[in-house]
């Protein structure tokens, strides 16, 4: 079996974190490879392992934390496992052993960390949750548990790229009507359509809302078969479904 593939940011330094793909999982078929996703229609007992191989790898023993995901700008702060998972797209935590986990097939994973004040955070940045405000509300939250902003690092994992992640004139207009700065972040696409940079804008996001030291892994998740799951891919394609990779930030004991 292979083994699972961690990809590390060095912005975030010694915390225990990584931007898993679909590498070194048990799942077969479309969703082969290492799918967490609960909500995908592949063999549960299957994501049930790769969930557990994706903890070992990053901090184990750690206890997993993952959020029911509905492209929101809510966070939740965890201080023991939940019984169930809460509704939100991000969490933060300053409590050792628990390890926060954010799910994605092509919208942008955003793990924090202020190593000083020992506060984490991760994000689900989709379009919808990067224009509303996720990364911003992620922030807040980790201040609220004794971070402070000019002390946090994050990084953007892997997620849909510019050149992959076409849109239309009306998408374009949702975003220059909250900014008329936004339109720096679309290219001209064929007629009546764009290419949108959604790792650009959530580090723009990222650095107009105070954060200094900030990494973009610059990881295609629609042209990386091999080692990204992809939502738009499975549909470009007529696929029945798609698996889903995690990003995973713990604090250690």
């Amino acid at each position: 079996m292979n083994e699972v593939e961690v990809i590390r940011s060095g912005a975030l330094g010694g915390v225990a974190h990584g931007f898993l793909g679909r590498r070194g999982g048990v799942s077969t078929g479309i969703h082969a490879g290492l799918n967490v996703g609960i909500g995908s229609d592949d063999e549960p007992d299957a994501v049930t392992k790769n969930r557990a191989r994706a903890v070992e790898a990053v901090l184990p023993g750690a206890n997993l934390v993952t959020v029911f995901q509905i492209h929101s700008a809510d966070v939740v702060a965890v201080t023991a496992p939940p019984a169930e998972r809460p509704r939100g797209d991000a969490l933060v935590t300053d409590r050792p052993g628990l390890l926060l986990g954010i799910l994605t097939a092509d919208c942008a994973p955003v793990l924090f960390v202020d190593a000083a004040a020992g506060v984490i955070g991760a994000a689900h940045a989709g379009w919808k949750g990067a224009i509303g405000g996720v990364t911003d509300a992620t922030i807040a939250a980790m201040e609220t548990l004794g971070a402070k902003r000019e002390r946090i690092a994050a990084a953007v994992g892997p997620c849909i790229a510019r050149a992959s992640y076409e849109v239309d004139d009306g998408f374009l207009a949702n975003f220059a009507t909250d900014d008329p700065a936004n339109e720096r972040f679309f290219a001209p696409g064929k007629p009546g359509h764009h290419q949108f940079d959604l790792e650009a804008y959530v580090v723009a996001r990222l650095a107009a809302a105070g954060l200094t030291r900030i990494e973009a892994l610059g990881l295609d998740t629609y042209a990386d078969e091999d080692r990204f799951f992809s939502f738009r891919r499975a549909t470009h394609r007529g696929e029945p479904g798609y698996g889903r990779q995690i990003s995973l930030i713990g604090l250690e004991g």
